[in-house]
């Protein structure tokens, strides 16, 4: 899933495309393990990134049609959460601005892990999925560990004015919705995976194609 919005609204016009660093390693990733790909968003059609083409990320451009897929993605009614197994939510603050408050992503998400699937993030992107619903009413975070972009270093950045432009932070809206919220404090390497009950997390972009290498591992369980 990623984010149809380009800034934060407010006069400076703050960026917040989707991060290209997390969402093209992942992609390469699935698409190495066989798996096809969709990208969905708010209202559908071409999201834009930032960050410059490198590495993995000018890979999947170039031979995997990372851009044609995410210049024509889905709208939220054209997804039957029955045809997927997973769902990956990556940064760039967009998602915490229409990702996050999409009823219908909400409930995607909620409906395609309690079939069984997976869901991941890193960044920003635990945010994105972090008022995600059951079929009981309750948050999919609830109970659950779950790591994302932390407090101490959101306020420490210039990018959203410490944090000031957001609707959230992501460790807070983790913990209000009854996430276990890890941090810097508590994960003893800042770039650890974290993995609780089909959840796959991490705090920050260099983790991302680790995260998506953890899913895999969950969709792909070893045989006996």
């Amino acid at each position: 899933m990623a984010s149809s919005v380009l800034d934060m609204g407010d006069p400076g016009q703050h960026d917040a495309r989707n991060n290209l660093w997390e969402y093209a390693p992942p992609f390469h990733v699935f698409v190495m393990h066989g798996y096809e790909v969709d990208f969905v968003s708010p209202r559908g059609g071409p999201v834009e990134f930032v960050m410059d083409p490198l590495g993995i990320s000018s890979y999947a451009i170039k031979y995997e049609n990372f851009l044609g897929k995410a210049g024509n993605t889905l709208e939220p009614g054209d997804i039957d959460a029955a045809d997927y197994r997973a769902v990956y939510v990556g940064g760039g603050y967009g998602t915490l601005f229409d990702v996050a408050f999409n009823e219908e992503l909400m409930t995607l998400i909620g409906v395609i892990y309690e079939n069984g699937g997976v869901v991941g993030g890193c960044g920003h992107g635990p945010g994105g999925f972090a008022n995600a619903r059951l079929k009981d009413g309750g948050y999919l975070v609830e109970g659950k560990r779950v790591a994302g972009f932390p407090n101490a270093t959101e306020r420490s950045k210039p990018w959203a004015e410490q944090g000031s432009l957001l609707p959230f932070l992501v460790e807070d809206q983790l913990r209000r919705n009854g996430a276990q919220a890890e941090n810097k404090e508590t994960l003893a390497d800042k770039h650890a995976v974290v993995v609780d009950q089909r959840i796959v997390s991490s705090m920050f972009l260099p983790s991302a194609a680790l995260v998506a290498e953890e899913m895999v591992r969950l969709l792909e369980p070893e045989s006996p």
